[in-house]
């Protein structure tokens, strides 16, 4: 069976949110599976890039796509592709028809980064979970209240309505797409088509606390950096606040206003992501990598890893061997 998937853009659309989803599903059509028999089969994908008015749609690059027009398309899989452009397309009312009528006729509707925007509009994410890159998220959460705006997740399944986080994360989701319809071993030859990992599952984190967590002021960063250098330690806040020499109530509200998180949260993620990267690198049992990263056993890490990242670290490690 071949699956016509529509690819959604208007003016200033961020081009890697078409063109990665885009090459994923083409290479798709192309690339033999790891069984024995490789015998021609029909191609599983009919792709096909839409706008309004058809025609050429300039990218926020410059650069220009041939589209068809979307007056009588229909599609198995609806992706919406995000950039500058998609706050304006949220508002067209010709695009916002399109896309409730593709909630009603497709199997799935499916956004990358800002397109989060265009199907909010729509109506099709109140009452959901969802996520988006996690620069727009705050306004997403503020112009649509009665989503459940998820900024920490790759991407998001919400019955047949998916979101992503920003543009690689459009690959990542349409790899899923891909195992939901061919399987494991289609998604896995694709990722490997690609040269990208396989796969970040959609509760990864969408960037690195080890890397990202900062401050603004000199005393919040000097408590940032020992406490990523001395996870074993207890890093109490009383410690933490003694090194930024303040009082441990003055420390938690001014953490808490430099860095958008609490002390002990932040500490908790430094873990996990410091314990993540050994379990991902090494085959040191879970204990010995828990005691490393300063948690006091290993159910505390465990729970950290499903709050922080959606997985177990059990989970985390097969997913890792398994694309080996």
């Amino acid at each position: 069976m071949t699956r016509r998937i529509g690819f959604l853009v208007f003016p200033d659309f961020q081009i890697l949110d078409l063109s990665g989803p885009l090459a994923a599903f083409e290479i798709s059509g192309r690339t033999p599976t790891l069984k024995k028999n490789t015998e021609r089969t029909p191609r599983p994908y009919e792709l096909h890039v839409v706008s309004e008015q058809g025609g050429l749609v300039k990218s926020s690059s410059g650069l220009a796509v041939t589209t068809e027009g979307i007056q009588t398309r229909t599609f198995d899989t609806l992706i919406i592709a995000g950039g500058m452009g998609a706050f304006t397309a949220a508002t067209a009312p010709k695009l916002q028809a399109f896309v409730k009528k593709a909630a009603r006729r497709s199997r799935r509707v499916t956004s990358v980064c800002s397109g989060a925007f265009v199907v909010a509009a729509a109506g099709l994410l109140e009452g959901r979970r969802a996520t988006t890159h996690w620069r727009a998220a705050p306004l997403l959460k503020r112009r649509y209240p009665g989503i459940e705006v998820d900024n920490d997740r790759i991407f998001i399944k919400e019955g047949r309505i998916w979101t992503s986080a920003g543009v690689t994360a459009g690959i990542d989701l349409a790899l899923a797409l891909i195992e939901e319809d061919l399987g494991v071993e289609a998604a896995k030859a694709v990722a490997r088509e690609l040269v990208v990992y396989y796969r970040r599952p959609g509760g990864q984190s969408q960037f690195s606390a080890l890397l990202e967590l900062d401050s603004a002021s000199e005393r919040i960063r000097r408590v940032l950096s020992y406490a990523r250098a001395n996870l074993r330690e207890g890093l109490s806040v009383e410690q933490l606040a003694a090194l930024a020499g303040l009082s441990p109530r003055q420390f938690g509200r001014v953490f808490l206003s430099e860095t958008g998180q609490t002390p002990a949260k932040a500490v908790e993620r430094l873990r996990a992501e410091s314990a993540r990267a050994r379990i991902e690198k090494t085959n040191e049992p879970i204990e010995m990598i828990a005691k490393a990263a300063g948690f006091s056993d290993p159910e505390r890490m465990r729970r950290a890893f499903v709050r922080i990242f959606g997985n177990p670290p059990q989970a985390v490690r097969r997913m890792v061997r398994s694309d080996r």
